[in-house]
């Protein structure tokens, strides 16, 4: 007889999907942080997180200006609206990411300097730091499944071997997206540390 999967036991259905559901959403929420690390080279995601006072509400910069990276070293900002120049530029030099923003009158030019030695361990060590804090949340997701399967058992849903299928499941599940993000930030750091 083939095993049941927990996606195909009646009570734990919506237990399975809501947890693949989260770890998926944490994977992305890391993949996020990964593209907004800065490297050596210039990326339009490194503005990801940068938000502008525009039309009396805090937007995400790609929602006022186009963003482009036509060099290895430059990040280009050209704003839809001309008049929300200076409040792009003040959003990326409050930004906190170390960039020096020029604005020309058209448009903004975000030269991206190299990164020293002692800035790229930093940025390894702020990798490591994202890194456990978005393993804590899969295995905090971990948990909570277990406790949903183990509520299962106890309210007689399913049955014993049931249980134990679905637990081995769940942490399967959950070193896949351990991994994920470990190889993530594995390529990440390689990225960060290559001297250009």
């Amino acid at each position: 007889m083939a095993q049941a999967t927990m996606a195909a036991i009646a009570a734990l259905k919506a237990t399975y999907v809501q947890l693949k559901t989260r770890m998926d959403k944490a994977v992305e929420d890391f993949r996020k942080a990964m593209a907004a690390t800065r490297t050596g080279r210039a990326s339009v995601h490194m503005l990801d997180g940068v938000t502008v006072d525009a039309y009396g509400a805090q937007m995400p910069l790609n929602q006022v200006a186009q963003v482009h990276a036509p060099e290895a070293q430059l990040i280009t900002v050209q704003p839809f609206d001309p008049s929300q120049l200076g409040a792009i530029e003040k959003a990326i030099r409050s930004g906190d990411l170390g960039l020096n923003p020029m604005n020309d009158g058209k448009m903004i030019r975000v030269p991206v300097p190299p990164l020293t030695q002692e800035r790229r361990q930093d940025m390894v060590k702020h990798l490591h730091k994202v890194l456990e804090e978005h393993r804590t949340a899969v295995r905090n997701i971990r948990r909570d499944g277990n406790d949903a399967i183990k509520k299962a058992l106890k309210d007689k849903k399913i049955t014993e071997d049931e249980e134990k299928r679905s637990l081995d499941e769940i942490q399967k599940l959950t070193d896949d997206e351990i991994k994920k993000m470990e190889e993530m930030s594995k390529a990440k750091e390689k990225e960060v540390l290559e001297m250009k």
